[in-house]
């Protein structure tokens, strides 16, 4: 199950939420503050954390940019 960030449209109260995606699209989670189910997404930054083995010679130069997908 993901998680999301919502916004409550009623209170505008922000919570983290574990949640069925089929729970959120049916409106069956509500404000923790006041029960409305009118929520909206608040889009936060995601970071993603990639391991590279230290010994790897042809590391892209870019990686910060491309992830090091590009085959640098």
């Amino acid at each position: 199950m993901p998680f999301y960030d919502l916004k409550c449209k009623e209170c505008n109260e922000e919570f983290n939420i574990m949640a069925k995606m089929s729970e959120r699209d049916q409106k069956l989670i509500k404000c923790p503050k006041c029960g409305c189910a009118e929520l909206e997404t608040v889009f936060k930054n995601v970071n993603i954390v990639q391991s590279r083995k230290s010994s790897d010679a042809s590391a892209c130069p870019n990686a910060h940019i491309c992830g090091s997908n590009c085959h640098h």
